[in-house]
């Protein structure tokens, strides 16, 4: 087993995060946990053994971002991992946008991850040392899913926002790593729980299967253990993207047309 670190983790209610939070508790880590669903938050932090901190936080308000770290340093001396896992989806079309819509998927996505960010960094900059987590989707970079709209773009935000904190911290904290972790679909209540629902389809073939929450859980452990610049959850994702951005026109020609689908090909193809 690993040397025990100490881990916040947003979005740990539910979900991936609550997979992620059970797995890391039984690896020996120190854990704080921060969720809304106050509830839900201490059932999982129950099963996580008994050094497993449980905050109550919406992670919109900056100030409780802040509670949240100083609870996690007032209960363990230090962190050594920030995850920021929270978020929500969305499933609307761009033109039948609100800015309810928009301003929530910013909210959740986007700024709370910023918060965590601004939070912990200056503590990781003291040590010289931490690793920064940014949870995104495979939807960030490839429009796989068009209903999804602001929540894909939202996450275009978060990718681009984690990219550029790591080029600032590069040269002079290099003990300092900031990963991002880009999923595909997986099987959890996200697509439920989405603002304006998710419409009916037929279920992913080929490459883009869905993932279960414990596939996802395991990479972002390994991560962890291995730290890189980031990782897509799902192997195919990568060269889904590479065919994506070499040639966008002919991939959004192709896609939704049988076999020339690049997310329905096989990867080999």
């Amino acid at each position: 087993m690993s040397s025990s670190k100490v881990i916040v983790l947003t979005g740990a209610s539910s979900g991936i995060g609550a997979v992620l939070a059970k797995r890391l508790g039984a690896q020996g880590h120190r854990l704080a946990l921060a969720a809304r669903r106050e509830k839900e938050l201490q059932e999982v932090a129950a099963e996580c053994g008994p050094e497993a901190l449980a905050v109550a936080t919406d992670v919109r308000h900056c100030r409780e971002v802040e509670r949240l770290r100083d609870r996690a340093l007032a209960a363990f001396g230090q962190v050594d991992v920030w995850i920021n896992n929270a978020g929500r989806g969305i499933g609307k079309p761009t033109l039948e946008l609100t800015d309810e819509d928009f301003d929530e998927m910013m909210a959740v996505n986007v700024k709370s991850a910023l918060y965590g960010m601004q939070a912990i960094v200056p503590h990781f900059q003291e040590r010289g040392a931490g690793h920064l987590v940014n949870v995104s989707s495979f939807l960030g970079r490839v429009p796989l899913a068009s209903f999804r709209s602001v929540y894909s773009a939202s996450k275009a935000a978060l990718n681009s926002l984690t990219a550029n904190l790591r080029m600032d911290l590069r040269r002079e904290y290099p003990g300092i790593h900031v990963s991002l972790v880009m999923p595909g679909i997986v099987l959890t209540e996200f697509a439920k729980n989405a603002l304006g629902g998710t419409p009916a389809g037929p279920p992913p073939t080929g490459p883009m299967q869905p993932q279960s929450p414990e596939e996802v859980a395991a990479a972002i452990a390994g991560l962890l253990e291995h730290p890189v610049p980031e990782i897509y959850t799902n192997p195919a994702s990568a060269e889904i993207a590479r065919r994506y951005y070499s040639d966008v026109g002919a991939f959004e020609a192709g896609f939704g047309q049988g076999p020339r689908n690049p997310a329905e090909e096989r990867k080999d193809a």
